[in-house]
């Protein structure tokens, strides 16, 4: 009977699935909300915003668990936490940036 043991970088590449696939995330609803249609400067009803907050609500979680089924075709967890990481801070920045200028 051979038992193999899970990789010790399965580990880490979880968990930057996980935190920085969630900030990922997070970054790309809020580039969508600022720049898609209407933006968030734009003035629109109350139901067209319901619609718009929920949507960009519910849509985290479907983007984020892409992110996390493919967290595992990164070679070691360094890898993954590097690209994700780097990707969630790139985004959160634009949207920062957004902020700022709109």
């Amino acid at each position: 009977m051979n038992e193999s043991k899970i990789q010790s970088h399965w580990w880490s590449k979880t968990l930057a699935g996980i935190f920085a696939g969630f900030f990922l995330s997070i970054g790309v609803v809020g580039i969508f909300a600022w720049l898609g249609p209407d933006g968030l400067t734009q003035h629109i009803s109350e139901e067209q915003r319901l619609w718009k907050t929920q949507f960009n609500m519910w849509i985290i979680t479907p983007i984020w668990l892409i992110v996390l089924s493919f967290v595992y075709l990164f070679r070691t967890g360094k890898q993954a936490w590097t690209w994700l990481g780097g990707f969630a801070c790139l985004t959160i920045a634009i949207v920062a940036g957004l902020r700022g200028m709109l």
